[in-house]
């Protein structure tokens, strides 16, 4: 998926948001920025953090748009937040996956400075991404609060787009060892679930409870899959009691 197939409003999302940031490029220019963001949301790799997952993410922000003082910026970070994308083996998925939140936000900054957006803005933006790195929001940061909580908003899913999720971001670390992965996922769930609220913003604090059931039901799998896979590597021939 790419520029021809994406969702058509979606280029236009972004060249409103820009005009209300104060974007002063001309028409082209404008969109030439939202195609380049959008290749690279399509990119082959990506199966999770795709142009599927943006726009869940900009209608998530949508939802509780009424929260943030500056919705249009709040956008822009949810356009940039994962425009830098790197899923390879070299990258740690329990440390920070595939996103690359400096390289975004320094994307951000350029790309909106370029089409004439106002320093101030363009480096708000540039904070707002650079903030999911620990989805751990100032509560009194409205923007923050509802960018964070839009990107979470998956672990709130219903049953089977849940189940969904969880088939994709597997596919997109595909290269990653079964064991590694799973060792992974359980030191994010527990770090996610050790929180006292994983949703920050008034509203997205109805997602909180089905969040906590679909990551509790998650983590308990995970763990009894890793007891399974401790004890085959005990059995195996190369194993401790080889």
């Amino acid at each position: 998926m790419g520029v021809t197939d994406a969702p058509q409003w979606l280029s236009q999302a972004f060249v409103r948001s820009c005009r209300s940031a104060g974007a002063t490029a001309p028409q082209d220019e404008v969109e030439k920025v939202a195609h380049d963001l959008i290749d690279r949301w399509s990119e082959p790799a990506r199966r999770f953090h795709n142009l599927r997952h943006l726009t869940d993410v900009l209608m998530r922000v949508d939802e509780l748009a009424e929260e943030t003082h500056e919705p249009d910026l709040v956008r822009l970070g949810a356009w940039y937040h994962g425009a830098v994308f790197d899923a390879a083996e070299r990258t740690s998925y329990a440390g920070r996956g595939g996103e690359d939140e400096v390289a975004s936000a320094a994307l951000a900054r350029e790309q909106l400075m370029s089409l004439g957006v106002p320093a101030p803005s363009a480096e708000r933006v540039a904070y707002l991404v650079t903030a999911l790195r620990r989805h751990n929001p100032d509560p009194d940061d409205f923007d923050c609060a509802v960018l964070c909580d839009a990107d979470l908003a998956v672990l709130a899913a219903e049953p089977q787009r849940y189940k969904a999720y969880l088939e994709d971001v597997r596919a997109e670390y595909a290269h990653l060892p079964v064991e590694a992965f799973v060792r992974a996922r359980i030191r994010i769930l527990e770090k996610l679930t050790e929180r006292a609220r994983l949703f920050v913003s008034p509203l997205g604090a109805a997602w909180e409870e089905p969040a906590r059931q679909n990551t509790a039901a998650e983590l308990h799998r995970l763990r009894k899959e890793l007891k399974r896979l401790d004890a085959e590597a005990v059995h195996r021939p190369d194993g401790p009691d080889a």
